[in-house]
């Protein structure tokens, strides 16, 4: 693999960037693989590298029915942070933030980490209440989070109003670590690591059966063919339900849409995330300019990819009280995309009824700032068969055993 560095820049402009070499390699299914991990988006990716780098597993095959993070993680607006109020999922979001501050020197791909800081606001009693809690809670988890004051948070954001006509701006909880990264970038970079460790990423190859002997996975079937696997990992996101149709169980999930869009680029005004989830709104300004902006999934289950008129109307209505200056800006492009929620809006990270058959899924609207913690913890699972601690909270079987684990605060919206 080259080693980016800037010499390597300095020297490609003197030989017309004739040196530079494909990022990975494209190659045609083996017949056989000690893993197969299908879904090539951040997380099985990550999953991949770390079962490479963590446990030696390297004859491993990532497939993908479309392109190299062309699904939720080419879809989302970035957002990295991890003052979740559960413990379970304050340590795999903690694990996660702190991989991402070193993914660039260690993927030696420059993933653009920015830890830009942030900011929930509280713009009801209520809600203050619950990030007080939060504050608390995070304090004993070891999670760096604190609760700050309006004048602070007008201080951080000068373009911010604070009273507003229906949702003052009573405080916010503030993650300064928190931040955000480029999307593509990451899978970019850990498709590259795979790729150099002599792992298999197999593109536009659909999965379309699964085989089982003896009550054990054996192959999968795609359109480049049958391919033998000894343990198989199911990281599908939206279609995970699907995908455990063909294993032959079922997923307590559900799969809906979540909208994002952009507005033009205009000079720099806002440095940190701000979330309103009062108002279901959120928005950052991208490295070019672009106010980046989301808010709530759609209220019905379907898998499309695509934006909506009304999503447009009720998110940026929303923002427009807290941010006046936006209703200036032009829409620049919008996008949907398929995430996959539970009941307690908490992960699954799981060994399933069919044997070395292993899920990664219903990550809901806060997959994209999960992605290290989230490869690292279903490495373990698929490596080992059982779940190390920071997954051993997320098994399916929970729901069976009444062991919720509720963020319906923290991640039932789109963030």
């Amino acid at each position: 693999m080259t080693r980016y560095s800037a010499f390597a820049i300095a020297r490609e402009a003197f030989r017309q960037q004739s040196g530079w070499k494909q990022a990975w390699s494209s190659p045609e299914p083996k017949q056989d693989y000690d893993v197969v991990i299908v879904g090539a988006g951040g997380h099985g990716l990550a999953t991949a590298y770390y079962l490479g780098r963590r446990f030696g597993i390297k004859n491993v095959a990532v497939i993908e029915k479309g392109w190299l993070g062309g699904g939720n993680t080419g879809r989302n607006t970035t957002i990295i942070r991890s003052n979740y109020l559960q413990d379970p999922s304050a340590a795999i979001y903690e694990k996660s933030r702190s991989l991402y501050e070193t993914l660039s020197q260690e993927l030696n791909y420059n993933i653009m980490f920015s830890p830009r800081g942030v900011m929930m606001l509280a713009q009801t009693e209520h809600e203050k209440r619950g990030y007080l809690r939060t504050e608390r809670a995070n304090a004993l988890q070891g999670v760096e989070t604190r609760f700050i004051q309006p004048a602070e948070v007008k201080k951080l954001v000068p373009i911010i109003n604070l009273n507003g006509p229906r949702y003052p701006v009573l405080g916010a909880l503030w993650q300064a670590r928190g931040g955000t990264a480029r999307h593509d970038a990451v899978a970019w970079g850990y498709a590259r690591a795979c790729s150099d460790m002599g792992m298999h990423i197999i593109e536009q190859c659909a999965v379309t059966g699964v085989e089982s002997e003896n009550g054990t996975v054996s192959a999968v079937n795609t359109t480049k063919g049958r391919i033998g696997c000894k343990k198989l990992g199911i990281v599908v996101a939206g279609h995970s339900g699907a995908l455990a149709d063909m294993a032959g169980f079922r997923l307590p999930v559900e799969s809906v849409a979540l909208q994002a869009l952009v507005s033009e680029p205009i000079k720099p005004c806002m440095d940190v995330v701000v979330m309103a989830n009062t108002v279901h709104g959120y928005m950052s300004q991208s490295d070019k300019g672009e106010m980046v902006i989301g808010g709530g999934a759609d209220g019905f289950n379907n898998y499309t990819q695509r934006g909506s008129w009304h999503h447009i109307e009720e998110t940026v209505r929303a923002l427009v009280e807290t941010f006046p200056m936006i209703s200036r800006l032009k829409m620049l492009r919008q996008w949907g995309g398929i995430v996959d929620m539970t009941g307690d809006r908490s992960p699954i990270i799981s060994k399933t009824p069919l044997g070395n058959c292993f899920i990664n899924c219903g990550w809901g609207t806060g997959g994209f700032k999960a992605i290290p913690g989230s490869g690292w913890a279903t490495a373990e699972l698929i490596a080992k068969g059982e779940p190390g601690p920071l997954s051993a909270e997320f098994s399916m079987t929970r729901f069976r055993e009444g062991r919720f684990i509720d963020e319906s605060v923290a991640a039932g919206v789109a963030h």
